[in-house]
């Protein structure tokens, strides 16, 4: 059975979830949903598969290896700079043997059906073993326009479909038109493939990303779990997503169908969709009291929030600061300064 090794990348800052989420120790290192952090839940539920390797960088290492726990054979890879998913997933490839299947998985999105991931990542594996370069087409039940989209193409077998096209974040209407079809499936940012598969495609369409990637490692150093890349090389990367650099060029892009109450916990308004709310829509996490609300999603760390005929509305208190925004607000909050400076 060949080796399906979780690769969770743990970059970002979250912060269109400021004031909670921010730069010291952003959204993955959080309770969110229930009483685990995302990446915590990330962890646990690629467990039943090989050992993982952890992305960071520096200033987030703390809270990785705090969460990480012991994990025998697990591995950290501290990125010098952040140089974006290309270089992140690489970084990981060129430590592994080059069978190996890599499961990549963001440690900040939120999986209410963990069996589901897991058939999903399985059926991904299959695919990648034949070559294929595997995204998870996550089922689209509303017309999101912050969302990327994959659309389908002809089946591969009985478990997935060739890519026939990538499709930007796309207008409401064109959103629409998607659900409509059937045919597109968010792009959720989790992949599958062969090592040797990524690095071939990655030196044919990024060679630079490839070259640079190759000596970082090369003139790198290992420090326990710790493997810490050469950041003179590291630095020359021009940094791109993975979307870009590889899936949108390959030949290989499939897709798996994945419909397992996946959110990527993206803002304020995501999260309260991701959580338990009570018959009027309503999401309470510390000391509140709601009258005549439906919608409204509080969360606070000590002082008491009393909210009274409000819809669609979030309050967030953490510290010093206080965050009120509406729903439709709630994409708008990294813009603040606060959030920008934090």
């Amino acid at each position: 059975m060949t080796s399906i090794i979780p690769v969770i990348l743990c970059g970002g800052s979250g912060t269109r979830l400021w004031p909670k989420s921010r730069a010291s120790k952003p959204k993955p290192f959080l309770p969110l949903v229930g009483e685990t952090t995302l990446f915590e839940a990330t962890l646990a539920r690629s467990a039943t598969f090989d050992p993982p390797v952890v992305v960071t960088g520096a200033a987030h290492l703390a809270h990785v290896e705090a969460q990480l726990g012991d994990r025998p054979g697990s591995s950290i890879i501290v990125e010098p700079e952040a140089k974006n998913t290309a270089a992140a997933i690489a970084l990981a490839a060129m430590r592994l043997p080059e069978e190996a299947v890599m499961l990549v998985c963001p440690s900040d999105h939120h999986i209410g059906d963990p069996e589901a991931f897991a058939a999903a990542a399985h059926a991904a594996a299959s695919l990648a073993e034949e070559g294929w370069l595997v995204s998870f087409g996550i089922e689209a039940k509303t017309p999101e326009t912050g969302f990327g989209y994959l659309q389908r193409g002809e089946a591969i077998g009985t478990t997935g479909y060739k890519v026939a096209k990538f499709v930007e974040k796309p207008d409401l209407e064109r959103a629409k038109a998607f659900i409509a079809d059937g045919l597109h499936a968010w792009n959720g940012g989790i992949f599958a493939f062969r090592v040797k598969d990524f690095l071939d495609e990655l030196e044919q369409f990024r060679p630079a990303i490839s070259v640079a990637v190759i000596k970082a490692v090369r003139d790198g150093r290992e420090q326990g779990q710790r493997f810490y890349p050469d950041a003179e090389a590291f630095r020359a990367i021009q940094g791109e997503s993975v979307d870009y650099a590889v899936m949108e060029n390959t030949a290989r892009a499939a897709m798996v169908p994945a419909d397992m109450a996946w959110s990527d916990i993206g803002n304020w308004q995501a999260l309260h969709d991701a959580r338990v709310c009570d018959a009027e829509g309503n999401s309470v996490n510390g000391p509140a009291e709601l009258v005549d609300c439906r919608n409204v999603l509080v969360e606070s760390d000590g002082p008491r929030v009393s909210v009274i005929g409000l819809e669609g509305v979030i309050v967030v208190v953490d510290g010093n600061e206080v965050l009120v925004t509406t729903a439709d607000g709630a994409q708008k909050v990294g813009k603040l300064s606060g959030a920008v400076n934090q």
